[in-house]
């Protein structure tokens, strides 16, 4: 399924293979050779998401790009079944496992790995080659690889990443945070119900 998405149309090649119950809404542009498989969802809700050629998104994968936040990943990338990635640039030749994370602001080199169930944290930075092991957590710049059994370590350094000031604009020592936090991005979200199907 394709929407119109705030004026602007998916831009799909004809040699790209979209399946029937996959969504593709909005600024998106998808390159000779991709395959878009069942359930998979490729949200444009402002910004732009630029698929190279060659991209594999797996069954109900999720690709999110933000009017701040946009996606751009490059070719020949495998991104996994109900795989997560949010406002982040994916060098070429990448492999993202199952069930991996990747968040806003994070940049993934050429040739890396993320393996099964791994996170890639916000403002993250992957050089080229990297390998974040199955379950682990990439986090900062330069990325430290951390076993999720380090949580401590984790949260020390990704509280520095500041996810609420970073993604939504607002202060984590906000007494009201998440009712401030879900009425701002419900009503960004609420934009959809203009959203027009084109197919």
């Amino acid at each position: 399924m394709q929407f119109e998405h705030l004026g602007a149309q998916p831009r799909i090649h004809p040699e790209a293979v979209i399946a029937p119950t996959a969504v593709v809404s909005g600024d998106v542009t998808i390159g000779a050779g991709c395959q878009v498989l069942h359930g998979a969802v490729i949200t444009a809700e402002g910004g732009p998401i630029t698929l190279g050629e060659h991209v594999i998104v797996m069954e109900n994968a999720l690709i999110r790009a933000s009017a701040t936040h946009p996606v751009h990943i490059g070719s020949h990338v495998l991104v996994g079944p109900t795989a997560s990635l949010s406002g982040a640039t994916v060098g070429d030749e990448v492999f993202l496992a199952t069930g991996v994370r990747v968040f806003n602001g994070a940049r993934i080199g050429d040739r890396s790995e993320v393996r099964i169930n791994s996170v890639v944290h916000l403002r993250t930075v992957l050089p080229p080659e990297s390998v974040v092991p199955i379950g682990w957590i990439a986090v900062g710049d330069p990325a430290q690889m951390l076993s999720p059994d380090r949580h401590d370590e984790i949260w020390a350094l990704q509280k520095e990443l500041d996810f609420p000031g970073y993604v939504f604009g607002l202060d984590r020592e906000t007494p009201d945070l998440m009712i401030q936090l879900t009425e701002r991005y419900g009503a960004a979200l609420a934009r959809h119900q203009g959203d027009r199907r084109l197919d």
